[in-house]
């Protein structure tokens, strides 16, 4: 189950027209933050992400699946959307399995380092004019405060790597 935090972050994006895989985020992002503090691990980043995924879906995100998405993922995608339609209470019997599984599974999946080695990995199999015209997107949307203070952090970002 969502938190109600994720779920009312989810409700402001989704209020100000943000896209769907931003509202999606934030289930990702309280999936990351289960990891790292212990609730349960993971056996790898993908796994956590693509937990947070379907617990967006499962909540009525309509995160679209991936181009290049396997037969199975977009099977399970189709499932998590038809579950969002007829929501009810999840089997405990089940839900209790799946926690025991990711129990016993490392932390190692959440760390700044595994998390960043995703990011970029991902960020590889992308074009180059497709991450360009997605970073010229987001310095057009940061707004005017947002911009100089990521100018700032990009520069110590530099400053440190030196």
């Amino acid at each position: 189950m969502p938190e109600a935090k994720t779920r009312k972050a989810v409700t402001r994006d989704k209020r100000q027209g943000k896209s769907a895989s931003t509202q999606a985020g934030e289930f990702v992002r309280e999936e990351i933050e289960h990891v790292r503090e212990g609730k349960h691990g993971a056996r790898s980043t993908k796994q956590a992400i693509a937990i947070g995924l379907s617990k967006a879906r499962r909540a009525g995100v309509k995160a679209p699946v991936s181009k290049t998405a396997s037969t199975s993922t977009r099977k399970k995608a189709a499932q998590d959307e038809t579950a969002a339609k007829h929501r009810r209470k999840p089997s405990t019997t089940r839900s209790r399995a799946t926690t025991r599984a990711l129990k016993k599974e490392g932390h190692t999946a959440a760390t700044h380092s595994a998390v960043s080695k995703q990011a970029k990995a991902s960020a590889k199999k992308r074009t180059s004019a497709s991450r360009s015209t997605a970073a010229k997107k987001a310095a057009r949307t940061k707004g005017a405060a947002g911009r100089p203070a990521a100018a700032k952090k990009a520069a110590r970002t530099r400053k440190a790597r030196a």
